[in-house]
């Protein structure tokens, strides 16, 4: 085997296919995100089922009392006297941000992303994701009159833990490309979600201490190039950065994806990561999908329908908006602007995907909880009426996308089963037992 020459990925590839099989070290972290991510999920849901089942049982008052305590009133002079659910909602998915923005650094430099060839799909299709929701959103809500205008970003998002631990525990045989199109569709997602936050949802700004944060975020910067030198200041960096952040009316989690993207991420030839990016990652994605999102979900979907009106809320053009968003929009954007870019381009889906496979991850992008929850509680605030219907519709269109994903991914997934052990018959048969090394040479 020859080594490639820097200049090999420069050469013009005609009829590329979409979907294409990674490396090897790719495959090997997308299956450990994978395997992490079922966990996450799980918890995820166990946080928002106990949350739904505590608001809407007798003891619904110490739920409610819980969520707005503010463990610290003496915090005000910084903007900290914030109640137990605000906490969650800024300071711990904060965690969950600065995760993110490890993994979008590792895409960037090492990953799908590096490509501009192969991150053109995954990003025309987060885009078209994010803009067919809003806009389906925005003609329900203005067709009723405009009011509720201020949520069109609540249906853009795909929730990461959730959509991949669906796809984890229903997609054993399922092409690798798909969960690496899912994987790298996200992390698009999760940039595009922030932006919208930082530009749309940002309220009382002072740039006064947002300039100020930007000075521990450098810093931070410059010590975690050094690795082992002055690790114990990274923390308190990181915390001065997030309360300077808080202070300055951008969302703090915002604090959280720029110290991420600080983190050196190195890149062999064969686009493996061993950099410190990889390292941090490792260490706090744990907490984060077993601590943070799961405390944020606890706090963020307890929704209580005792005594409401159900008539009102189905027929809340927030509500019909949010859930045609997810169901709907996420599948016309993502499937639509995949296949406008395959129908006008001379790109091929890889042989191993059919479209139906497709159809079933365009549904499954439309599980967005996490970051919708965030951004319905910043449209419309924390405990508002409206802030309520936004969790109720949100719950209910990541339900319903989950389901109809499941029953085509799920006819997908046997298919694929009945394939794979086709060919281990066939391998056993001519003496070959690996069906990977029979497929490879």
């Amino acid at each position: 085997m020859t080594d490639r020459t820097p200049h090999d990925d420069d050469r013009p590839r005609p009829n590329r296919r979409f979907f294409s099989r990674t490396s090897w070290p790719e495959a090997r972290f997308l299956a450990d995100v994978l395997r992490t991510e079922t966990v996450g999920g799980g918890l995820l849901l166990l946080g928002a089922v106990i949350a739904l089942v505590w608001a809407n049982s007798p003891w619904e008052s110490a739920y409610s009392a819980l969520r707005a305590w503010v463990p610290w009133s003496g915090g005000a002079s910084l903007h900290l006297d914030l109640s137990l659910a605000t906490w969650a909602a800024d300071g711990l998915l904060a965690i969950f941000f600065f995760v993110v923005g490890l993994e979008l650094k590792r895409e960037f430099v090492a990953g799908e992303l590096r490509d501009p060839r192969r991150a053109a799909l995954p990003v025309v299709a987060a885009v078209g994701g994010m803009a067919a929701p809003a806009l389906i959103y925005l003609a329900v809500t203005l067709a009723a009159g405009g009011e509720g205008v201020r949520g069109w970003a609540i249906p853009t998002a795909t929730d990461i833990a959730f959509a991949l631990a669906v796809l984890a525990v229903i997609g054993s045989h399922l092409p690798q490309g798909l969960r690496a199109f899912l994987l790298t569709l996200a992390v698009v997602d999760d940039l595009l979600a922030i932006t919208i936050i930082a530009v749309f949802y940002t309220d009382d700004f002072s740039p006064l201490p947002l300039l100020a944060s930007l000075v521990p975020i450098a810093v931070f910067g410059l010590l975690v190039q050094r690795r082992k030198t002055w690790w114990w200041a990274l923390i308190p960096l990181a915390v001065t950065a997030w309360t300077l952040m808080h202070a300055s009316g951008v969302h703090a989690t915002v604090a959280g994806v720029l110290l991420g993207f600080t983190v050196p991420v190195l890149r062999g030839k064969t686009g493996d990561s061993h950099g410190l990016a990889e390292h941090l990652e490792h260490r706090w994605r744990p907490i984060s999908a077993g601590f943070a999102v799961p405390i944020f979900a606890f706090f963020a979907a307890g929704v209580s329908l005792r005594g409401a009106d159900l008539g009102a809320i189905v027929t809340d053009p927030i509500v019909i908006g949010v859930v045609a968003g997810l169901v709907l929009g996420k599948v016309i954007g993502i499937f639509g602007s995949t296949f406008l870019l395959a129908r006008f381009t001379r790109a091929q889906l890889d042989e191993d995907i059919t479209w139906t496979d497709l159809l079933g991850v365009a549904l499954l992008a439309g599980i967005g909880f996490t970051v919708s929850l965030l951004i319905g509680e910043l449209a419309f605030g924390t405990s508002s009426a409206a802030d309520d219907n936004v969790k109720a519709a949100v719950l209910t269109g990541s339900v319903v996308s989950a389901l109809l994903a499941t029953v085509v991914l799920v006819r997908r997934n046997a298919a694929y089963r009945r394939i794979a052990e086709e060919e281990r018959v066939d391998a056993d048969q001519d003496g070959i037992p690996d069906v990977y090394q029979r497929r490879n040479g």
